[in-house]
């Protein structure tokens, strides 16, 4: 009896503990789909505020304008004063040539100044002669003429007396030879002045050559003097030294690279987005950047410039589109981003290293009614 009357209870039991697990199991279902359901709703939500504004691309790299280190003279290095990634200041010494030829022009092109100046002052000291000359040769004409006025009036008192008889024929026949002796001399001494007069711009010419002579034979020692201070080669920017190749006895010419300098502390980024990705990006938006070597550490930056073309207009073979068969190919703009990060962050970075960027688009949203009304028709 006990046993029979005992059965029926335990499978009631049964039923109620399965019923309690289907349960647990329906609320845990429920509470998973609800929590599914919100976090599907706050994923959506973020999206569409935010997630759909942000532009990522992993073609970026750190970059800086390096400048190559190269000689403007020609000459054996006798001095490299840097060493492999050394840190420069603007102005600081990196290579000497020889300068012992420079030193030579220089010298030679100064004792040329110096000739030249000396046939400067020949040149003075002759054109103060020449007005001697000239005030000389007009002394002598004005003695001239005044023996020739004296002639003409003894001719001229004589004449009538030797028509009276109370002088002789041949006293005035002296008188006027000496009238047209005295007349030759003036012409002569005349002539001298004028001869006198046109040496002194044959004189004036060759001073002018001299002073002409003298401004080449400066500036060939200004010439000479930058070569001799170019055979000293110094750093134009601040920046760490790399790519070294330059040593000591090695010979080089006007252009050979020696070494670059890289400014390390003023990087940028370059990065590389689709164009269909840069339809919102404006300068100034703001730029999360995610560094390969700096793992777990989010930097940030601001978009700075576009390029003025995709990369392939720029391109040492660029596409030529218009010929044979043609494949539409998504191009990418490069996009250089200045970055915000503080002295200790940059001692890490280094250009060439590769970066993620994510640029915020959100404040070019009213841009796009701007787009579509300017571009609207009727």
């Amino acid at each position: 009896m006990s046993t029979t009357a005992g059965a029926p209870g335990r499978e009631g039991q049964d039923t109620q503990q399965s019923a309690q697990t289907r349960g647990s199991k329906r609320g845990m279902l429920i509470g998973a789909a609800v929590v599914a359901l919100i976090g599907g709703a706050s994923w959506a939500g973020h999206w569409w505020l935010v997630g759909r504004f942000i532009e990522s691309t992993d073609d970026a790299y750190l970059q800086a304008d390096s400048v190559t280190v190269a000689p403007k003279v020609s000459g054996y290095i006798t001095d490299v004063f840097v060493a492999d990634n050394q840190v420069v200041k603007v102005g600081d010494p990196l290579v000497r040539l020889d300068t012992r030829q420079y030193q030579a022009a220089l010298q030679q092109a100064k004792a040329t100044v110096d000739a030249r100046n000396a046939d400067i002052e020949h040149a003075n000291a002759q054109l103060a002669q020449q007005r001697a000359n000239i005030a000389q040769a007009l002394a002598q004409e004005d003695v001239a003429r005044v023996s020739l006025r004296h002639a003409q009036d003894e001719v001229a008192r004589y004449t009538p007396l030797v028509a009276s008889g109370a002088e002789t024929a041949e006293k005035l026949s002296e008188l006027k030879s000496s009238r047209d002796q005295a007349q030759a001399t003036l012409a002569a001494d005349h002539a001298a002045v004028e001869s006198a007069r046109s040496q002194v711009g044959a004189l004036t010419a060759q001073l002018g050559q001299a002073r002409a002579q003298l401004e080449a034979a400066k500036a060939s020692t200004a010439q000479s003097q930058l070569d001799l201070d170019h055979t000293v080669v110094t750093s134009s920017i601040a920046g760490r030294v790399g790519d070294r190749t330059v040593r000591v006895g090695q010979f080089v010419q006007p252009g050979t690279r020696m070494l670059s300098v890289v400014p390390v502390a003023d990087l940028y980024l370059t990065a590389n987005f689709k164009e269909t990705q840069i339809g919102r990006m404006r300068i100034g938006q703001p730029v999360d950047i995610s560094v390969d070597a700096l793992s777990g550490h989010k930097l940030h930056g601001v978009v700075d410039s576009f390029s003025p073309g995709t990369g392939a207009q720029f391109a040492l073979l660029p596409a030529e589109n218009a010929t044979g068969n043609f494949t539409k190919i998504v191009q990418r703009v490069p996009v250089r981003i200045r970055l915000e990060t503080g002295p200790q962050t940059r001692k890490v970075l280094l250009p060439g290293m590769s970066v993620t960027a994510e640029v915020d688009t959100r404040s070019s949203r009213d841009d796009e009614h701007r787009i579509d009304a300017e571009n609207h028709r009727e």
